[in-house]
């Protein structure tokens, strides 16, 4: 159900054993219950930035391609097993009926079975290069395999019309001395599949897979799902290190367009001239932004633009007859992805301290720069801090990496405050990746796709990904990071067009709203909560800490309470316990009004006289607002309420809520449930049906 799209975005798959399964990279949803004993399914291993053990990394995978995943969940359950089924023999039949034809036509091929792919040699008097060219004449794309031989493969799409004008093709644009028809009434229903793969076993037995078979039934379950999810289109995701900003209409509008999302990867250069333009464009507009001259969109993800960076570093490094350059120095508050992909490098990651204000401890750095000059590789950085601060010796820090012979590769994942005010390569790095789902303006789709391109220096722009298929990259790079040449193509238009319609000025003025909203918000707050970090000046950059971990001694209260309260007022938590335990990361962008802002400030005020309430005695530290929330529409309306505080408070803490109202679907998850049951038991079609009562009584 996903389209070709120039090579992405696409859904890849893992599967493993029950032994393995704990060291899976990405994300795996699990099965658990909730605070009233009904079934509730949570991410039960949420391999992240946030989440990765730095000692125990195997994987820098943190972005699952949750939107292609779910489409193409969807695609199953709209065939259903049976659909399925269909559209498969229909492609073997067409396949069978396309190879018998060829065949006819004098071409030759192995005695080998297939499905819905033929490989061929032309028939005598024409070359591979001829069929190729009648195809492209006949508006078919072909694939040469050798100077003799041909693959053609066909899907549910395939009619008796292409089949026909294949056969003109290889006919050098003469008509078949047979029609499709003919062919058909002598031809068997489908080639041979050979005994031992044909399938006998049942599949997609769940009830979901037989549901929603009319586009109206399909409609509403994708709505039904959508109304459980808190988004973007109810409230600000004030998300830390997320940067969850408006994806605008225009921006998304050319991802629908058959010439985006049509075109195969390696469809011949002459015919992709509009990309060529578009990723020209787009590269030329990032290198300016980010002070680099080269810059490659392959990598598909941050993660996967961190390993291409350092992978580029290492090369660089061994052309230089420095191969023994192993040495990576992280600070201890860096993203969790920064030391997995270190370690994927075969690097030796060396941590280093901060300070009290959370900026990289500079002397701690030059100490270890120092000791482990010979062999130092590479610095990875974040700018500005995952602590939420501009590090105000950034020059002197890579002035430090440069000076001991190593490279710097700075993260990109806060680039949202850079934008047209600095950039990486105009204050001393060497790499850098991008998040274009994060500063750039491609949606998140609850985990993916994204793009992680990198911008390199001069020095390093012969290193970067290459293709095997197709001439790119650098004339000495390492290797290729993605199966298509520039990774999920079809929705680089939309941090294209969002670059193009916002110029530079928009683009700076974006940056300074952005810190500016977060400063607001701090400054707001600040009487409230106690803010962890700031500059010398008082100020944080495009997102802010708040400090919770007094509230655990005060009133039991920890940030999961406080996250999971914020439900109750139509609000997405920010990011929790991340860099620094016990706290919540904010960040709005640019993106909210000062209304949105006001009512988050509202709700976090709101929440901490609540917070009072318990310390001061009117309420049990065991069962108050906080520790009983999120609460659901179930709950709130059940027969039978016995808790120390009223209905109201529970559900419309403030007025306004009564006119708009998210209801949480699910009370609070157990975890600890959760986590013993990593792979998803799908639970039996009683519950769903209990499921769609309670919505309806709700």
């Amino acid at each position: 159900g996903v389209p070709f799209g120039y090579g992405g975005p696409h859904a890849g798959f893992l599967a493993t054993s029950q032994t393995f399964a704990r060291k899976m990279p990405g994300r795996i949803i699990g099965l658990s219950i909730d605070a009233t004993g009904k079934p509730a399914y949570r991410m039960a291993m949420q391999t992240r930035e946030q989440h990765i053990r730095r000692d125990k990394a195997t994987s820098n995978i943190c972005t699952a391609q949750a939107l292609l995943a779910n489409i193409s969940a969807l695609y199953g359950m709209y065939h259903g097993p049976a659909g399925l089924k269909a559209i498969a023999s229909h492609c073997q039949q067409a396949a069978t009926l396309l190879h018998a034809g060829l065949l006819k036509l004098g071409c030759s091929s192995p005695a080998e079975p297939f499905f819905d792919t033929v490989c061929v040699s032309p028939p005598g008097g024409m070359s591979v290069d001829d069929v190729m060219a009648a195809g492209v004449a006949e508006g078919l794309n072909f694939r040469k395999l050798s100077e003799s031989q041909l693959t053609l493969a066909c899907d549910e799409t395939t009619s008796l019309a292409d089949l026909e004008a294949v056969w003109r093709a290889f006919g050098n644009g003469a008509a078949p001395p047979f029609s499709a028809d003919e062919l058909l009434a002598t031809t068997a229903a489908e080639s041979a599949v050979p005994a031992p793969l044909v399938r006998t076993s049942e599949f997609m037995a769940h009830p979901v897979f037989c549901s929603h078979q009319s586009e109206h039934q399909m409609l509403r379950y994708i709505f039904k799902l959508a109304n459980k999810d808190i988004s973007l289109v109810h409230c600000m995701i004030p998300l830390g290190s997320c940067t969850m900003k408006l994806n605008s209409t225009a921006e998304m509008m050319p991802v629908t367009w058959k010439e985006v999302n049509g075109i195969h990867p390696f469809a011949p250069a002459d015919q992709t001239t509009g990309y060529a333009e578009l990723i020209s464009s787009l590269e030329a507009m990032l290198c300016e932004i980010t002070g680099f001259p080269g810059m490659s969109l392959q990598p598909n993800s941050g993660a996967s633009g961190e390993y291409a960076g350092l992978r580029a570093i290492r090369a660089y490094q061994a052309s230089q007859g420095e191969s023994e350059r192993n040495v990576c120095l992280i600070p201890v508050s860096a993203h969790g992805t920064n030391p997995a992909s270190a370690a994927m490098c075969g690097m030796r990651i060396v941590p280093i301290g901060c300070d009290a204000d959370g900026n990289i401890d500079v002397a701690d750095l030059k100490a270890k720069a120092a000791k482990h000059a010979a062999k130092l590789s590479a610095l990875m950085v974040t700018y500005p801090s995952t602590h939420g601060v501009f590090e105000e010796t950034i020059v002197e820090i890579c002035d430090t990496i440069h000076a001991s012979g190593g490279q710097v590769y700075m993260d990109g994942a806060n680039m949202n405050a850079q934008v047209g005010l600095c950039g990486p390569g105009y204050f001393g790095a060497d790499v850098c990746h991008l998040n274009l789902h994060k500063t750039f303006c491609i949606p998140h789709g609850g985990g993916g796709p994204g793009i992680g391109p990198i911008g390199v220096a001069a020095h390093l722009k012969p290193f970067i990904p290459s293709h095997p298929v197709v001439p790119m990259g650098g004339a000495e790079a390492f290797g290729t990071v993605a199966a298509a040449p520039w990774g999920s193509a079809s929705i680089l238009p939309i941090s294209w067009m969002y670059c193009a319609m916002m110029g530079a000025d928009g683009l700076r003025r974006a940056t300074a709203i952005a810190i500016l909203n977060a400063n607001y918000m701090a400054a707001r707050l600040a009487g409230h909560y106690k803010v962890l970090y700031t500059g010398k000046a008082g100020f944080c950059a495009h997102e802010f800490i708040l400090d919770l971990r007094e509230f655990k001694g005060s009133a039991g209260v920890t940030e999961a309470d406080i996250a999971k309260r914020l439900a109750d007022y139509n609000f997405h938590a920010p990011t929790m316990s991340w860099p620094v335990a016990g706290t919540i990361m904010v960040e709005p962008t640019e993106s909210e009004d000062k209304a949105e802002l006001d009512r988050f400030c509202d709700a976090l005020i709101a929440i901490r006289a609540e917070i009072a309430q318990i310390e001061q005695g009117v309420m049990p530290r065991d069962d108050n607002l906080l520790k009983n929330a999120p609460h659901t529409a179930a709950v709130v309306l059940a027969d039978e309420w016995a808790r120390p505080y009223t209905r109201t408070a529970a559900a419309y803490p403030v007025a306004s809520l009564r006119q708009a109202k998210f209801w949480p679907t699910t009370s609070r998850v157990n975890d600890t449930y959760g986590d013993r049951n990593l792979v998803c038991s799908c639970p039996p079609l009683e519950v769903f049906v209990e499921d769609e009562a309670e919505m309806a009584s709700g």
